[in-house]
């Protein structure tokens, strides 16, 4: 029971290290639902706006400190209340426990700036960006977005993002520079499920194996020169005529995720950028332009406007050809006859995958899916994205879908895919050797959590750190008390 009981602990430190960003987004209600009056609204709880008087507030006092941190008691009442909107009971957190978390989130971020682990102002700014933009998509005006945080123009909400992002990134990075590079070999994988008790291994639920096809519509030659004619157009602009290349990307880039903030990303060789972008912004010098290039996205120019070391700070623009109508149409009858072909018995599923299918990434295992949670076969059902679910769950063994369309979550162009089962396993309690993955997994996050309990306490001992009266009696994981 210690050991699966560690590794909650340590699935807990790794999810809600970005909690308080998540929790600021699905707080936002359907607009077409009025909240309910009497209860404290959300626009006190997201962000770090002050409580509205009222019968049920108290005056606001200071919880704990950290360093160079004040954790209010309001702060605890705004997360409180955002996890229990998302389905948290009062079993699952209480005050103390998540005292004792937003402690942990301060102490990660004080000791980042004492170990100069920095974020700039703009990978700052964009992240907020990236959530007003979904705020606006959510509530259907910017307008409606102020009204309900209670917030007079952009830039004030801005500015309350700022805060809370920045802490958080902080904090990422100081808990990535702890846990990064440890590993786990076969041999410890092997000790940590031997030391589970046998009646105590966990149960894995129902799964699935899924392989599919995917056709891409053909670009045509012409529409891919207007884009790079496009691109280059713009390098030329800003290098000869002194143009601002962060105007241009706000103007002209198809990445909406970096579009507000002028293109702006801070990347170092790990961060998740396709390779192809990744090879091009380090072979630039700072201040630098690059040619049009091409990645699955479009087409892109890059800007280098600072060398830091390892990373770097860049300016992109996107820009992704038109896909007419008629390519469209074109992939989804292809795709059509390769399943034609698949069921009058001339190839396997696995064989027209790997003569046929456009996705790089699974026709080579046969069209094999994998999960991005941990890379293995299997998905299981009570886990699996809702969109696959749904593509899935009528389809029988070794039935396959008719084509479907999908647009590219990652931002790259839509395809036409068809899709089969091509395993199913029931729930079972863990199997070292059929579960190899996910006890790996649970192995090295609980390796994880040795690594990240010892650097609190040792930090614990080498900080600031106060708790308030009120606060004193809670059974707290850490030694935050210093007894």
């Amino acid at each position: 029971m210690r050991i699966l009981k560690t590794i909650f602990c340590t699935t807990a430190f790794l999810t809600l290290a970005t909690s308080i960003q998540a929790q600021v987004l699905d707080s936002i209600p359907d607009p077409e639902v009025e909240p309910p009056m009497e209860e404290l609204q959300p626009s006190d709880v997201a962000l770090n706006t002050t409580p509205q008087a009222g019968p049920r507030r108290k005056l606001d006092g200071i919880a704990a400190v950290v360093g160079d941190y004040v954790i209010l008691d309001s702060d605890i009442e705004k997360t409180l209340y955002d996890l229990r909107l998302q389905g948290a009971t009062e079993e699952d957190v209480d005050n103390c426990s998540l005292l004792g978390k937003l402690m942990e989130d301060r102490l990660y971020a004080h000791q980042a700036v004492q170990d100069s682990i920095l974020v700039s102002d703009d990978e700052v700014y964009a992240q907020s960006d990236r959530y007003l933009q979904q705020f606006e998509q959510r509530l259907g005006s910017m307008e409606k977005v102020l009204e309900f945080y209670k917030k007079a123009t952009v830039e004030d909400l801005r500015e309350e993002l700022y805060e809370i992002n920045k802490l958080q990134m902080l904090s990422q990075r100081m808990q990535q520079e702890v846990v990064g590079e440890i590993e786990v070999t076969p041999e410890e994988v092997r000790q940590f499920f031997r030391d589970i008790p046998e009646d105590e291994r966990p149960v894995f639920g129902a799964e699935l194996e899924i392989a599919q096809i995917v056709k891409k519509p053909e670009v045509p030659e012409e529409e891919k020169q207007k884009v790079i004619d496009r691109l280059r157009r713009i390098k030329q602009d800003v290098e000869d005529n002194g143009a601002s290349f962060r105007v241009k990307a706000i103007l002209n880039t198809d990445d909406e995720g970096s579009k507000s903030n002028g293109g702006f990303y801070s990347i170092n060789r790990q961060t998740s950028f396709v390779k192809e972008f990744k090879d091009v912004a380090f072979s630039l010098r700072e201040g630098e332009i690059s040619e049009p290039f091409e990645t699955i996205f479009g087409y892109h120019i890059i800007y280098i406007e600072r060398v830091r070391g390892q990373e770097l700070d860049l300016r992109h623009i996107l820009i992704r050809p038109e896909i007419p109508k008629e390519a469209l149409e074109a992939a989804k009858v292809e795709l059509d006859s390769i399943r034609q072909q698949i069921l009058d018995g001339r190839y396997t599923f696995a064989e027209a995958a790997k003569n046929f299918s456009d996705e790089k990434e699974t026709k080579n295992e046969g069209g094999q899916l994998r999960n991005p949670e941990n890379f293995d076969s299997k998905f299981e059902l009570t886990k699996m994205d809702p969109t696959l679910y749904n593509q899935v769950r009528n389809l029988k063994d070794n039935e396959i879908s008719y084509p479907i369309f999908e647009d590219d979550p990652r931002g790259g162009p839509p395809s036409y895919k068809i899709l089969m089962v091509t395993n199913r396993y029931d729930e079972h309690p863990a199997d070292f050797a059929r579960d190899y993955l996910k006890i790996q997994e649970l192995a090295l996050r609980n390796k994880q959590f040795e690594a990240i309990r010892d650097w609190i306490s040792e930090h614990i001992e080498d900080t600031y750190i106060s708790v308030s009266a009120a606060n004193q009696s809670c059974d707290f994981s850490n030694n935050w008390l210093k007894q």
